[in-house]
């Protein structure tokens, strides 16, 4: 009981036992910290993969996407940055949300580019044809789906992302093959073979002959989705519809396809390079509001000529064989 009568000393006022603190590494703060969303990484910075030219830029190239880090080790805390177990998207989806964080106006220039060039597209294809293709009304929709293919895939590997690494090597490998990454290890040139710069005639038709082998692969694999799609179509109206009759014999798939590379890969190239050398000299002649107007004048009559020079070639190559009329 003495023990209990024994006066309590008071404690000094505001006392706390003193806590000795470590110092976090700044690079483990960052590494605790929750992964931002894209919208944060476009603003953060991030790397111009594919550009207007499907080149590299050199601006905002530091940023490199914020949490990108050294390109390892997301698939390992993929189920850490997920805690909620939400079902994460991938492929294409995740590639569209990407290029939309990065240029918000990329749904707009896509539905502007399959809306207008494949339109002016298949006008240029109707108008090569005899009688305005009117009795090749199903090349006619195989040009519009092979194009309508064409042209997203074309747009979309060219176009740059939210998460682009600051190194291009860190790029997927289909990034790197579309792009100019081994145009630029080669020391060519990576936009077109007219890019200004002191580059060699070799270093120019490096150029020349990859943006060729890489429209024409383009081209022969949106040729088979679009012209397997097609004759499936038309079958199936074919099934569903007894009394219906194709026009003519529907396109061999393959050959057909080997027939888009060929436009492709020699006429889209070439009028590629010539649109891509006009720019940067027209631009610095002609007042802003004069070179937009020619910009749509030009881009137009640039998807005419295509569809022209595709009907004309199908003809020659024999890909597609008109009934007669």
């Amino acid at each position: 009981m003495e023990s209990l009568m024994k006066p309590v000393q008071p404690r000094a006022p505001f006392a706390r036992p003193s806590i000795q603190r470590t110092p976090v590494p700044i690079q483990s703060w960052r590494a605790l910290r929750p992964p931002r969303p894209i919208a944060t990484q476009a603003a953060a910075g991030g790397g111009d993969l594919g550009g207007k030219d499907g080149g590299s830029s050199s601006s905002g190239g530091s940023g490199g996407g914020g949490s990108g880090g050294n390109g390892k080790g997301d698939d390992d805390n993929s189920s850490n940055n997920n805690p909620g177990g939400q079902p994460q998207k991938g492929g294409l989806f995740r590639g569209w949300e990407e290029r939309v964080a990065y240029d918000p106006e990329f749904p707009i220039k896509v539905l502007m580019e399959q809306v207008i060039g494949v339109s002016a597209c298949v006008i240029g294809d109707m108008s090569a044809r005899p009688n305005w293709g009117l009795n090749e009304l199903d090349f006619i929709f195989s040009t519009l789906v092979v194009g309508s293919i064409m042209n997203f895939s074309i747009m979309f590997l060219l176009a740059p992302t939210a998460g682009a690494a600051a190194s291009a090597a860190s790029a997927p490998l289909l990034v790197r093959l579309v792009g100019d990454y081994y145009l630029r290890a080669w020391g060519a040139p990576g936009g077109n073979c007219f890019e200004p710069g002191a580059f060699t005639v070799a270093q120019r038709l490096t150029n020349l002959v990859y943006k060729g082998t890489v429209f024409a692969v383009i081209g022969f694999f949106a040729g088979v989705a679009g012209t397997s799609l097609s004759n499936g179509l038309l079958a199936l109206r074919k099934k569903m519809d007894p009394d219906f009759k194709l026009q003519n014999e529907p396109p061999n798939v393959v050959y057909n396809a080997f027939t888009w590379a060929v436009h492709m890969g020699v006429s889209s190239n070439l009028r590629y390079q010539i649109l891509g050398g006009l720019d940067p000299v027209l631009v610095k002649v002609m007042p802003v509001t004069l070179f937009r107007i020619y910009q749509a004048i030009i881009r137009g009559s640039n998807n005419v000529v295509g569809g022209m020079s595709f009907a004309t070639l199908a003809r020659v190559l024999g890909a597609q064989k008109a009934a007669a009329a």
